[in-house]
């Protein structure tokens, strides 16, 4: 069924002298010549057609407010959580502008960067609004050079872009992120290469970390790397060139080659903040979230309100799989 203009007009007009001018509906079927439940079935019309749309403020829903819950669940020191910008470009922007925010709060000096998606999405924003009067002094990379045609992972590159944006000083990593072998990888990590970088890592005080998505692409040479372990120990998500499951376990392989930063050394980086781009999905942020390894997080509202909504849902699922089993052995032992 569809409303007549006419129709919609004094739909609109009741919900007005209702919701917004406080008026009785005894009052209101008065002033119009009707009945008062007449006026009450024209309010309900008025919902279901879209004229009037309700919305209800749990507290603690706000942006601010899934925050607070964020820190206080996952030990959390702060971030930001952003509303969606209406598609994914827009997203992404807002996100960037967030996560840039953040580090001038933080008074990030020397600055650890990942590779992936949001770091190109990062320097496009940052192209737009360099920021060159920033606090950051140092930036250098956190994961080696990739070997394929793809600009988001030439991690050299990119921190040359950032520390041209941020006015900072670039410090590069001139080793490849997958080397050919184990063997090779440990000679390389045994020059005075390594050594340099390592001591860019141990004095940074802000690492900055896209989180993605399980599978993706590249892949990373996963399966020379882990064999069946990313299928078998259920992946969700990627951050560097590490994977883990939603339990936030980091999936380890005695065959993993990958030259980045040491996962025990990120953990001691004063500030771990994580980044979702505007596609990461509710598994890798939960993942992420539960590893333990971030201090801040920089989200979007919409993926952050799914992370509590499944939780919740899994949490019924849960309470009633209990109930179940409850009423089974209670029927058992009769």
């Amino acid at each position: 069924m569809e409303l007549t203009y006419k129709k919609r007009q004094r739909l609109a007009y009741v919900a007005r002298r209702y919701y917004l001018e406080n008026q009785k509906q005894s009052d209101i079927a008065r002033e119009l010549g009707v009945s008062r439940p007449m006026v009450s079935r024209m309010l309900s019309e008025a919902r279901e057609f879209g004229v009037v749309e309700i919305t209800v403020h749990e507290p603690g829903s706000g942006a601010s407010g899934l925050l607070e819950r964020l820190c206080r669940e996952f030990s959390l020191l702060g971030g930001r959580i952003l509303e969606d910008g209406g598609d994914d470009r827009l997203t992404n922007r807002r996100l960037s502008q967030g996560a840039v925010q953040l580090l001038q709060e933080l008074h990030t000096r020397c600055l650890g960067v990942g590779w992936g998606y949001f770091v190109g999405q990062l320097l496009a924003w940052l192209e737009e609004n360099p920021q060159t009067d920033s606090l950051v002094r140092d930036i250098c990379p956190l994961v080696g050079n990739a070997g394929f045609p793809i600009r988001n992972y030439h991690s050299n590159e990119n921190v040359r872009l950032l520390a041209q944006y941020l006015g900072a000083e670039p410090h590069f990593l001139y080793l490849p992120a997958l080397p050919e072998s184990l063997e090779e990888k440990q000679v390389l990590c045994s020059t005075e290469l390594y050594e340099q970088i390592c001591r860019e890592w141990e004095r940074m005080d802000t690492a900055l970390v896209n989180i993605s998505n399980y599978p993706s692409t590249p892949d990373f040479a996963s399966v020379a790397r882990y064999g069946n372990r990313l299928q078998e120990q259920r992946a969700c998500g990627r951050l560097l060139a590490y994977y883990y499951n939603e339990a936030g376990r980091i999936i380890c392989s005695d065959q993993d080659f990958a030259i980045q930063i040491p996962w025990e050394l990120l953990q001691r980086c004063n500030h771990v903040v994580g980044v979702c781009s505007a596609n990461t999905s509710v598994r890798a942020l939960r993942g992420a979230l539960h590893s333990g390894c971030f201090t801040h997080m920089v989200a979007r509202e919409q993926v952050v309100r799914a992370l509590w909504e499944e939780g919740t849902l899994a949490g019924y699922a849960a309470e009633r799989k209990r109930e179940n089993e409850n009423i089974g052995d209670r029927l058992g032992s009769v």
